[in-house]
Order: structure tokens, then sequence, then C-alpha cells
């Protein structure tokens, strides 16, 4: 082989191996641990929001017990999370719950008549997901996960107020129905007559989590 055809092989070798060896680093510009539109698809940009219902047929749930249906169950419930953080996969992505909110909720307490208001207090919350699916939710010591439950009586308005033991709950998402859900994660009544149920246990599932910043809210996955 003459020098000028050894030269052009070399050349050309070493293209082949620089194309080769910058498939894998452009393919990780999107490798994080929150993409939207598919798993390992675009990365969530930091700023963005995440947003998500109530699953299809499903309600938030705050029963007196693990095992119970005494309490109160609410058929609408929405959250918007900003994506603060969004790193390398595998990770842990850091958000900022800044609003949730229910309504269309009734009662089965004995002595209520009707649910008034459900409300989370003292947002937003600190947020976090991380590849294996975990979602944690932290409060501070200042700003307690919080939640305010008014109920209307026979005898008129009562107020119960319940926090969690641990100043955190916690979720899970998965990818396969694009889910959080979140199960019977406790609280404690802080506030509020016996009306007002000693412990509270929330659960609710939200479905799909999209990213409403994007055109067409793509839904978010998690890798």
């Amino acid at each position: 082989m003459s020098r000028y055809r050894r030269s052009v092989a070399l050349v050309a070798t070493v293209l082949l191996v620089s194309l080769v060896g910058a498939s894998p680093a452009a393919a990780s510009l999107d490798d994080t641990v929150l993409t939207h539109g598919s798993a390992g698809g675009a990365a969530v940009a930091v700023g963005d929001v995440a947003q998500a219902g109530l699953a299809t047929g499903t309600t938030a749930n705050f029963y007196s017990t693990a095992t119970g249906t005494t309490g109160v169950r609410c058929a609408a419930s929405t959250f918007d999370a900003t994506v603060l953080t969004n790193p390398a996969a595998p990770g842990t992505a850091t958000e900022s719950l800044t609003s949730q909110s229910f309504g269309s909720c009734t009662t089965n307490v004995f002595g209520t008549l009707r649910v008034n208001r459900v409300s989370v207090d003292n947002l937003p919350y600190a947020t976090s997901v991380d590849s294996a699916g975990t979602v944690t939710i932290s409060g501070t010591v200042a700003a307690p996960i919080q939640s305010t439950v008014v109920l209307a009586t026979l005898l008129g308005t009562v107020t119960c107020v319940y926090r969690t033991t641990t100043n955190t709950i916690s979720g899970v998402a998965a990818n396969a129905t694009t889910s959080i859900s979140f199960t019977n994660q406790p609280f404690t009544k802080v506030a509020g007559p016996s009306t007002c149920f000693g412990s509270a246990y929330f659960s609710a599932t939200y479905a799909p989590v999209r990213d409403v910043s994007q055109a067409g809210g793509p839904v978010v996955y998690v890798n």
C-alpha cells in the first residue's frame, strides 16, 4: 500500500473512532434523572414546572387508620413543582413543591356534614426524586408539613390541623404509569376538637406527571 493510501486509511480510522467515541457523550447530554417525552428523552430544564392531577378514577384520601375507610375523600387534587436541579442519571433531582390543592371532598366522619376546605400549609416544600423512583417531600422546623381540614358539623365548624411525625412524606414514581403515588403517609392531629380524628393517613396517586413548561405538556419520566 502506498504512503498516500496508508495516510487516507489512517485518517478514516481516526474519524471513525472519534465518531463512535462521541456518540455516548452526545447521548449523555440528555441522560438526566428527569426527562420528558420518553425515558431517556430530552432533559427537563431547570425552572420547568411539573404538574399532575389525580389518576383517572382515583381519589385522594385522609383516613383515620391505614386500613380503614373513615375520613375525608377528595375527588380532585393537583400539584405544581418547580425543578431546581436535574443532574445526570443515576442521581437525585430536586424540586420545590409550590402548590397542592384538594377539591370535591366528602366526609363520613361521625358527626360531620360536609368538608368546607382541605388545604396544604407552609408551602413551598423541598422535594427530591432519585433514579430509583423514590420521591421525598420535606418540611422545615419553621415551616413543617401541615394540612388543615375544615369540617361542618351539627354544632358548627371545626378546624383540624395535622402534621407529619417526621416532617417528611414519601412517594414512588413509576414510569409504567407516569405516576407518583403516596400510600398511607401518617399525619398526627396537632390542633382541633375531639371530632377531628387523632391520626390521618394520606394516600393519593397523581398521573400523568407533565412538564407544563414545554409545548404540549410532555410526560415526565425518571431515569
